[in-house]
């Protein structure tokens, strides 16, 4: 089935400025140091209920490196040195994960998000898909969300080589900011038009 985003979400976003808003704000605070000395971001979890078919999944649709440290786990990766760890959960355990704990991959732009769509529901009985959004502009870039076979939320969006690090380098962003439909997105990622003529 394919849903809208905002119905997913049951989130209406307005573009007005509140009073507060238009009232100067603060300088920021200086940077505190931090209390643990930690140096990378290196992992995250995901839970699988089926470890074979799961592994399917990622090499042949979503494309992920993926290896099999032990019996009840596999560890993805794309396009870096973050790794996610994906445990075999007991059956009847899983629960689908939420929409904001959704996990993003990138490709380059939105007429490569709309192919990607069109893929995810061509294959979404083979692969167990559901919750299928419709592609949007939505929290800084064009995206759109799905289900897996484990019931993890994906999110597949266009964003420039480096991820949202274009968005991070912007800093603290004031009233709605990246939920804004009309924030400011990198130009590479847009849809390419053909020149008339």
């Amino acid at each position: 089935m394919i849903r809208n985003c905002e119905r997913l979400t049951g989130v209406f976003m307005s573009e007005s400025k509140t009073e507060g808003e238009n009232a100067e704000q603060p300088a920021p605070a200086k940077k505190k140091e931090p209390t643990l000395n930690l140096k990378f971001l290196s992992h995250g979890t995901l839970e699988s209920k089926d470890l074979d078919f799961t592994r399917r999944f990622y090499e042949e649709f979503m494309g992920f490196e993926v290896i099999r440290p032990a019996k009840i786990s596999l560890w993805i990766r794309l396009g870096g040195n973050n790794i996610y760890a994906v445990v075999q959960v007991m059956e009847g355990k899983k629960s689908e994960m939420t929409f904001l704990n959704h996990n993003g991959v990138d490709v380059e732009t939105e007429d490569d998000v709309d192919e990607a769509h069109r893929l995810v529901v061509r294959d979404a009985e083979k692969w167990r898909l559901h919750k299928i959004s419709k592609p949007a502009v939505q929290h800084g870039t064009y995206s759109f969300y799905f289900w897996d076979c484990d019931d993890n939320a994906w999110e597949i969006l266009a964003n420039p080589p480096g991820g949202y690090s274009w968005m991070f380098e912007r800093g603290d962003q004031e009233g709605l900011g990246h939920m804004s439909r009309k924030f400011e997105r990198p130009e590479s990622t847009r849809r390419r038009t053909k020149p008339q003529g």
